[in-house]
C-alpha cells in the first residue's frame, strides 16, 4: 500500500499529520535531508528564517540620531541668527560645519552599526541539520522548510517542526504558552486540529528552548510563518540601539552645556544693556559656538566602533555596548575550569577497579592512539601510584575490566571521526562534551569503541541524560544477542562519585558482585571510605573523577521502554564498577593572565562542578590559590553544598569569599554574585550551560562560551567569547579600561579648548570699538574652525590611544565613577584657563601695545578697512596662539599626571598615528588660512602676521612649563592613581587568611551542622 500524500495550507497543522505525510509534503528525507541545491532553492522560495521588523541597520534612523541632539540645536540656532544678520560668511560656515558634522558621525556611526550586526549575527543561534546526508551546522537564518534539524540539551530550536525522533526530550516553552514547567514530547499522531499549542506533543517551536534530551524533526515552518511570527511585534520591541551609562553621561554633559550657553548669551545681551543688535546677536553666536564641543558626537562614536572592532580582534564578542563600560570597573572574576581555564582537551589518564586496582592510560588529546597498564599493587595507605605496570593488550582484560569499558563506551553521546586527506593520513576530530570524548577515547584505547560495540548488538533502548541536578548519567541498552534470546538489558550510568555512589547497592569483585548491605551494617561506610581514598588520590593530582556503574535490567511487563521507565528506580540496585581519572590541562595562558588580574586589582574565583581536590589543584597551577597552602578545611576552598548552606549573614562576616567553589551548581553560581553586589562589587561571571542563565544576567557583566556554550547561555550574556578563553576576558577588561580612560582625555581635551575659548570671549567684552561695540578677539569662523578642524581630529587620535603601561596596575575604577571625577574637572578648567589667558594675552599686546597710538575702528567684527588693521592682527595672533596650545595640549591630555614631554613620552606619541597626523595638519592649516588672502579677511576676519609669531612661540613653551610644573605638584600632593598591586602581595595575603582561626571556625562549624564531612573528603 503506497504512502497518503495530503495536500495541505501552509496554516494547516501540522501535529495531525503522520511524519511520512509531512515528509512527502516537503519532499524531504528523514535520512538523507535536503541536499545544498535544494536548501538554495527553498531559501530563496521561503526567505530567511527570521522575524520582520528586524532589518538591520536603518540609515536614515542613523542619519536622524546626527541632527537630534542638542549641539546640533544651538548650532541650527546659531546659523538662523548669522543669516537673519546677513552675516552670510559665518552662517554658511556655521551650516557646512552640521552638515559636515552630520555626514562625518553618519559614516562613522553606520560603520559601528554595521559591525554590531555583523557581530550580533556572529553570535546569533545556529542550527544543526541533516544536508547532502551530513550533519552540520548552519545559521538558523538559513534553515528551510523541509529540512531535518537535530535538537540536543541547552539548543534554541530554530524553527517549528514535526518530530520524528525523540529521547526523553523537554521543551520550555513559556514563551508561547506560559507553562513555567517542561513539556515532554512524543511522537503520537494528534486527531484534533484545534489541540491548544501546549498539548501538540508531536511538534516543537522556534525559539522555545530544549530543557533536556535530544530529537530531530522536520521543518514545518520558517521566520514569520512559526507561532513565534504571529507575535513577533511583542517579541521585537525590545529597542536595539539601547543607551547605555556612558551615553546617558554625556547627553547630561549636552544638557548643561546647553544650559551654559544660554546664560553667556544672557550675560553677552546683559553686557549690551539687553539691546538688540546685529554685534550682540553674533558676539552671542561665537559664544554659543565656543561652549558646544562640536565634534563630541563623532569622537564618542568612532572611540565606541573602535572598541568594538578591537573586541572582535581579541575574540570577544560584544552583544550589548554597555559591557565595554562595565569592563573597566570589574573588581572579580568568576570563571568555570573546563575549557575555559584549561584547554578542554581532556584525557582518561587513570583508572582504579576494586578488584584490578590502578591502571595508567597513555596518549593525549583526541587521538585514539595509546596504551593502558595494569599497575602493581599499591603501599597500603599510600595515594602513590606503584612504578610497577604491566600493558594490557588491546580488546583483552578481566571481566570487571572490560565491563567497565563498556559502561564508558555506551553511556557516552560522544562522536570520534576520523578524515582522510588525500595523503591518506587520518586526522581525529570529536563531537561532544569534553568529559565524554576522554572516555570514549579510552574505550577506542581498550578495543571496547562505541561503534563496535552496537554492530555486535548492543541497541540503545532509553537515555537520562546528564542533569546538572542529579550530576549524572544512565542509559538503558538491549546487550549482546546470543543463541537463547535476543540479549539481556544493561543499565550504564557514570556520573559525580557523590551521586553515583548512593545508586550502588552492590560493587563488583572480579566475577562476583557483592552487597553492600552486610551482617555488620558497616560494609558501605568502609567501602565508601576505600572509595573516597583512592578518588582522593585521584583528584590531588588535579584529575577529575567518574564513577561508572552497572547492572542487569530486568524489563517490567507491559511497560514502554521508552516513555514508561522512572528514572529513580531505573537508577536503583546499581552495581558499582570503578573510577576514572581524567584530567585536562591548564591552557599555557591561563596563569599569566590570573597573574595580570591580580596585578590589575581584581580577583579570581573559579566555580567548577569539579570535586573539591581537583578544583583546587587546578587552581594552585593557574594561581589562582597559592601552591603551598592545603586544601582541607581551607576557607578559601569551599563545596557548593558548604557555601550553600551558609546563611547570607554568615557569608557577609567571612573576610573573603571563597576562591574555589567545588562541585558548583547554577544557583551557587547566583548566590556567589549576590554576595559579591552585598560587598559593592563588580563582577563579570562566566557561563556556558542553559542553567548558568539567571547568574550570567545577574552579573555585571554575563559572559558565554562562544564553542561550547548554549545558545540560552549566549542570549543571557553581554559578551561572547570565540575561543572560550579566560586570557580573552583579561584581555576585554584591559580593552574596556583602555576606552573609558581614552574618552576621559578627548573630553577632557575638547572641554578644556571650549573654556579656554569661552576665556578669550568673556574677558574680550571689556574692549569696545569706536562705535562703543565690543570688539571680537576671535570670530565666530575661527571658533568653529578650532573646534571641528584643529580640535577634533586630536581628540579623536585620543580616543584610538593604546593602553598606557599602568592600564593593569591599577586598581579598578569605582562603578559609580563617571567621566568627570574632581581632578578631570579641575583639570579641564586649570588647563583651559592657561591656554585663554595667554591667548588674550597675546591678543591684548599686539593691540594695545604695539598699536596702541592708534584708534579702534568700528565694524571690524564684520568687514575689514585699513583702520582695522589692528584688530585683524590681534585676532589672528589670538587665534594662532590657541591653535598651537590646543594640539600642544593634546600631547598633555595622553597621562593625567606624568610629563608628556619627556624623551619616552614623545616616542610614544608616533605610536598613535592617528594623534600625530593630525598634530601635524593642524600646524600646517594654521598658515593657508592666516595668509590666503578673502579666506583670511572676508570668511576669518583676521589677516597676516609677521613678528607676532615670536608671541605665539613664546606662549607655547610658557604653556609647557606651566603644564610640566602643573603635573609635577600634583604628583607630590595628589593620592597616586596607580596602586601597583603585586601578585605574590595577593598570595601572601591568602595565606594569612587561610590561618585565620575565625575564618576556618566559621567554614568548619558550618560543615559539621549542616554538611556529612565524608561526602566531601
Amino acid at each position: 500500500m503506497g504512502k497518503k500524500v495530503v495536500n495541505v495550507e501552509p496554516e494547516t497543522p501540522f501535529h495531525t499529520f503522520t511524519v511520512d505525510q509531512v515528509a512527502d509534503h516537503y519532499k524531504t528525507n528523514t535520512l538523507e535531508g535536503l541536499s545544498s541545491a535544494e536548501a538554495s532553492e527553498r531559501l530563496k522560495q521561503y526567505g530567511l528564517n527570521e522575524l520582520k521588523g528586524d532589518g538591520g541597520v536603518k540609515w536614515y534612523k542613523v542619519l536622524w540620531r546626527q541632527v537630534a541632539n542638542a549641539l546640533v540645536v544651538v548650532l541650527l540656532i546659531a546659523t538662523a541668527l548669522a543669516f537673519a544678520t546677513k552675516d552670510w560668511a559665518e552662517g554658511g560656515v556655521i551650516l557646512f560645519v552640521i552638515v559636515m558634522n552630520a555626514a562625518i558621525g553618519f559614516w562613522q556611526e553606520f560603520n559601528a552599526e554595521q559591525t554590531m550586526e555583523a557581530l550580533r549575527n556572529m553570535s546569533s543561534p545556529t542550527s544543526k541539520v541533516i544536508r547532502d546526508e551530513t550533519r552540520t551546522t548552519i545559521p538558523n537564518n538559513q534553515a528551510v522548510p523541509g529540512d531535518i534539524m537535530i535538537f540536543e540539551d541547552g539548543d534554541v530550536i530554530g524553527a517549528d517542526c514535526r518530530l520524528f525522533e525523540v529521547f526523553n526530550l523537554e521543551t520550555d516553552e513559556a514563551l508561547l504558552t506560559g507553562e513555567s514547567l517542561p513539556v515532554q514530547k512524543n511522537l503520537d499522531q494528534i486527531e484534533t486540529a484545534e489541540q491548544p499549542l501546549g498539548d501538540r506533543l508531536n511538534m516543537v517551536y522556534s525559539s522555545t528552548t530544549v530543557v533536556k534530551g535530544r530529537a530531530k524533526g522536520i521543518v514545518t515552518s520558517t521566520g514569520m510563518d512559526t507561532q513565534i511570527g504571529k507575535i513577533a511585534t511583542t517579541l521585537m520591541s525590545v529597542d536595539a540601539n539601547e543607551t547605555t551609562p556612558l551615553q546617558r553621561r554625556l547627553n547630561r554633559m549636552a544638557y548643561f552645556v546647553f544650559a551654559a550657553a544660554i546664560v553667556l548669551v544672557i550675560v553677552v545681551f546683559g553686557v549690551h544693556n539687553f539691546v538688540y543688535s546685529n554685534e550682540a546677536a553674533i558676539y552671542s553666536i561665537s559664544v554659543a559656538i565656543a561652549i558646544i564641543p562640536e565634534g563630541l558626537v563623532a569622537v564618542v562614536t568612532l572611540t565606541m566602533a573602535f572598541g568594538v572592532r578591537r573586541m572582535a580582534e581579541v575574540k570577544a564578542l560584544v552583544r550589548r555596548l554597555s559591557s565595554l563600560e562595565s569592563l573597566g570597573a570589574v573588581t572579580n572574576i568568576c570563571s568555570d575550569k573546563t575549557g575555559t581555564l584549561t584547554q578542554s582537551k581532556m584525557v582518561a589518564v587513570r583508572m582504579w577497579l576494586p578488584s584490578d586496582g590502578f591502571y595508567r592510560v597513555s596518549g593525549t588529546g583526541f587521538v585514539p592512539e595509546g596504551e593502558i597498564f595494569r599497575q602493581g599493587e599499591t603501599i597500603k595507605g599510600s595515594s602513590e601510584f606503584a612504578e610497577v605496570e604491566k600493558k594490557v593488550p588491546t580488546g583483552s582484560g578481566s571481566d570487571h575490566f572490560l565491563r567497565a569499558l563498556q559502561a564508558a563506551s555506551l553511556c557516552n553521546m560522544a562522536e570520534l571521526r576520523r578524515t582522510l586527506h588525500p595523503e591518506e593520513h587520518g586526522e581525529w576530530s570529536a563531537i561532544g562534551d569534553p568529559t565524554e570524548i576522554a572516555l570514549q577515547v579510552l574505550a577506542y584505547k581498550a578495543g571496547l569503541a562505541k561503534p563496535d560495540l552496537i554492530e555486535q548488538g548492543f541497541k540503545l533502548v532509553a537515555e537520562f541524560p546528564f542533569d546538572s541536578t542529579v550530576k549524572r548519567m544512565s542509559v538503558l541498552y538491549q546487550g549482546l544477542p546470543n543463541e537463547s534470546s535476543s540479549g539481556d538489558h544493561f543499565i550504564f550510568m557514570k556520573g559525580a562519585t557523590e551521586r553515583v555512589l548512593p545508586c550502588c547497592q552492590f560493587w563488583r569483585d572480579g566475577d562476583v558482585e557483592r552487597s553492600l548491605v552486610g551482617e555488620k551494617g558497616t560494609e558501605r561506610e568502609t567501602f565508601e571510605d576505600m572509595i573516597n581514598e583512592k578518588m582522593s588520590a585521584l583528584a590531588e593530582k588535579g584529575l577529575r573523577v567518574l564513577t561508572l556503574a552497572y547492572r542487569k535490567f530486568d524489563c517490567p511487563a507491559g511497560v514502554d521502554l521508552i516513555h514508561g521507565l522512572d528514572r529513580d528506580e531505573v537508577e536503583s540496585n546499581m552495581v558499582f564498577l570503578g573510577l576514572v581519572g581524567i584530567y585536562d590541562p591548564p591552557r599555557a595562558e591561563s596563569r599569566p593572565a590570573v597573574l595580570r588580574c591580580y596585578n590589575a586589582g581584581i580577583r579570581v574565583h573559579m566555580l567548577t562542578g569539579d570535586h573539591p581536590s581537583t578544583a583546587a589543584a587546578i587552581a594552585k597551577e593557574v594561581s589562582i590559590i597559592p601552591e603551598d597552602i592545603v586544601v582541607k578545611g581551607n576557607p578559601l576552598v569551599m563545596t557548593a553544598s558548604e557555601f550553600d548552606a551558609m546563611t547570607d549573614e554568615e557569608v557577609d562576616k567571612l573576610q573573603e569569599l571563597p576562591r574555589v567553589v567545588a562541585r558548583c551548581s547554577p544557583n551557587t553560581k547566583v548566590k556567589m554574585i549576590a554576595a559579591l553586589h552585598r560587598r559593592n562589587l563588580f563582577c563579570a561571571m562566566t557561563g556556558d550551560g542553559v542553567n548558568d542563565s539567571p547568574s550570567l544576567k545577574a552579573a555585571n557583566v554575563g559572559i558565554a562560551m562562544g564553542q561550547s556554550g548554549s545558545d540560552v547561555a549566549k542570549q543571557a550574556s553581554d559578551i561572547v567569547l570565540t575561543d572560550d578563553n579566560f586570557a580573552t576576558i583579561v584581555e576585554a577588561v584591559a580593552e574596556g579600561r583602555r576606552m573609558f580612560a581614552n574618552i576621559q582625555k578627548f573630553v577632557q581635551h575638547l572641554m578644556s579648548a571650549n573654556v579656554a575659548e569661552i576665556v578669550v570671549l568673556i574677558i574680550g567684552l571689556a574692549f569696545e570699538d569706536s562705535d562703543g561695540n565690543a570688539i571680537f578677539p576671535m570670530s565666530p569662523v575661527e571658533i568653529l574652525f578650532l573646534n571641528m578642524i584643529t580640535s577634533s581630529p586630536p581628540a579623536m587620535g585620543l580616543g584610538l590611544e593604546p593602553p598606557s603601561e599602568s592600564n593593569m596596575q591599577e586598581p579598578p575604577r569605582s562603578a559609580k565613577q563617571g567621566l568627570f571625577s574632581f581632578e578631570v574637572i579641575m583639570d579641564t578648567f586649570i588647563y583651559g584657563l592657561a591656554m585663554g589667558i595667554l591667548s588674550f594675552a597675546n591678543y591684548s599686546i599686539i593691540l594695545f601695545g604695539f598699536h596702541a597710538d592708534k584708534v579702534l575702528a568700528g565694524g571690524c567684527n564684520a568687514n575689514f578697512s585699513e583702520g582695522c588693521t589692528p584688530i585683524f592682527k590681534a585676532r589672528a595672533t589670538s587665534y594662532a596662539t590657541l591653535t598651537f596650545l590646543i594640539l600642544v595640549h593634546a600631547q598633555n591630555c595622553r597621562a593625567l599626571r606624568s610629563s608628556g614631554w619627556t624623551r619616552k613620552a614623545i616616542r610614544s606619541l608616533f605610536e598613535n598615528r592617528m594623534l600625530w597626523i593630525s598634530l601635524v595638519v593642524g600646524v600646517i592649516l594654521v598658515f593657508p588660512v592666516i595668509y590666503i588672502p578673502v579666506v583670511n579677511q572676508t570668511v576669518f576676519k583676521h589677516t597676516s602676521i609677521t613678528y607676532e609669531w615670536g608671541f605665539v612661540i613664546l606662549a607655547t613653551f610658557l604653556f609647557i612649563g606651566f603644564a610640566e610644573l602643573y603635573k609635577f605638584i600634583k604628583r607630590k600632593t595628589m593620592k597616586p592613581l596607580v596602586v601597583r598591586a603585586n601578585a605574590e602581595l595577593e598570595m601572601d595575603r591568602m595565606r594569612t587568611y587561610m590561618t585565620n582561626d575565625s575564618a576556618l571556625g566559621t567554614v568548619r562549624n558550618n560543615v559539621r551542622t549542616t554538611v556529612p564531612n565524608k561526602d566531601e573528603k
